[in-house]
């Protein structure tokens, strides 16, 4: 089991860089309100950090079984 987060963007991705909305879409997010289940590693982090004013972590410490299914 390996340890996971939940993402969701909370904030419209209208008007940003095309960098941002790129790191946006690469996590998996589309429209405002969706919610991901992502692994937790550093490269993870580093994008959630890349646009933390549009996202926020809603769960953290989730367990994600082999093969990033839950």
């Amino acid at each position: 089991m390996t340890k996971a987060i939940k993402v969701k963007l909370v904030r419209s991705v209208c008007g940003r860089i095309p960098k941002q909305r790129e790191t946006v879409l690469g996590l998996g997010l589309m429209r405002t309100g969706d919610e991901r289940v992502l692994e937790d590693t550093p490269s993870v982090r580093g994008m959630v950090a890349k646009v933390s004013h549009l996202v926020s972590i809603t769960e953290e410490g989730l367990s994600m079984a082999p093969g990033g299914k839950r």
